[in-house]
């Protein structure tokens, strides 16, 4: 099927979505809602184009963007109550709820990264990282590289933190060492999987093959928009009339190529090769449609971090926290075939 006619599909799914619960700001003050986000994160990207069309206005919003220098710097900011919405993931919700900290998660995207390696590496199957080193993004606790644990074990009965030499490293630097050949093959985030692409590595497994070999059929939202669970129902019409400004923005960024140019200095392309796979794999993760099976995907996962992560990743609980999804605003059912 071609990308232009997908694409179009995905546009009109989304604006069929936001015609539902489009808000106009003519006749009433707006509301003010502050974002932390990382300044050269994906998410900078979206919210870019929401401040640049003035969606949040359009939507009744009063959006201020806060930058935020990390991930655990979003969190703490959260949790201090210097922004009302960061995004994460609902691993860390679904912790904070066991503990009575009540955060909720709406989807933001669907894409992951990918274990990339060079075309002359001799490695075609994870049975050939044996003794090998394996770059991975972030820390022991990286939820990529538990459930492609999961799935080796699974798969192939091999613990990779025996049968590789496991190498952590922060996503800029694992790419350098990636090109430079010291490791051999790289677990990166998919913006940095992009640019290994680009520089001719490919891709040895990625995470829809790694979550089909572990059961689990459906895309599953690892990244979404979280805030504190009371302050969603004290100001539920803010919290979705954001949501629609977000999904108008992820249906405009799906359909129109026009609407990435005024993105390329937060992007940071190296180059147009690099510039197209970013933009191709950000539409690629764009949260269509949820329904039970999508919960039953989650739930699968969460049991599968839980059982290779354990207690350090996700805390005390063993199943997902309940309402860890936020109740109030939901993606459109997805079509039965």
């Amino acid at each position: 099927m071609p990308t232009s006619f997908l694409q179009r599909i995905l546009s009109t799914l989304l604006l069929s979505l936001l015609a539902l619960s489009a808000h106009s700001a003519t006749d009433k003050p707006l509301t003010p809602l502050r974002v932390g986000v990382l300044e050269f994160g994906t998410v900078s990207w979206e919210l870019e184009l929401i401040q640049s069309r003035e969606l949040a206005k359009k939507h009744g919003i009063d959006l201020k963007i806060v930058p935020l220098a990390s991930g655990d710097a979003s969190t703490i900011a959260l949790q201090g109550g210097a922004v009302d919405m960061v995004v994460t993931d609902w691993i860390w919700v679904s912790r904070q709820r066991a503990e009575s900290n009540l955060y909720s998660f709406v989807p933001f995207s669907d894409t992951v990264g990918a274990v990339m390696v060079k075309a002359d590496s001799g490695i075609r199957q994870l049975t050939d990282l044996k003794d090998k080193k394996l770059g991975i993004a972030g820390g022991p606790s990286d939820k990529a590289w538990l459930l492609l644990r999961a799935y080796a074990q699974r798969k192939h009965g091999v613990d990779l933190t025996q049968f590789a030499q496991p190498t952590y490293a922060a996503p800029p630097l694992l790419n350098e060492l990636a090109m430079r050949g010291q490791v051999d093959a790289a677990l990166n985030h998919w913006n940095y999987a992009a640019r290994l692409e680009v520089l001719g590595m490919h891709a040895l497994i990625d995470m829809p093959q790694i979550l089909k070999g572990l059961g689990i059929e459906k895309p599953v939202p690892l990244l979404g928009w979280v805030f504190r669970e009371d302050w969603a129902n004290a100001n539920s019409a803010a919290v979705k009339n954001f949501m629609a400004a977000s999904y108008e923005a992820k249906a405009i960024l799906a359909s129109a190529d026009a609407a990435w140019e005024p993105l390329r200095a937060k992007m940071r392309a190296e180059n147009e090769a690099v510039f197209k796979l970013l933009r191709a794999n950000f539409r690629a993760g764009i949260p269509t449609c949820s329904d039970q099976n999508s919960m039953a995907a989650v739930n699968a996962t969460f049991k599968i971090l839980s059982e290779t992560g354990g207690e350090k990743l996700v805390g005390k609980s063993r199943t997902l926290s309940p309402g860890t999804f936020w109740s109030g605003y939901a993606l459109p059912a997805c079509k039965t075939s």
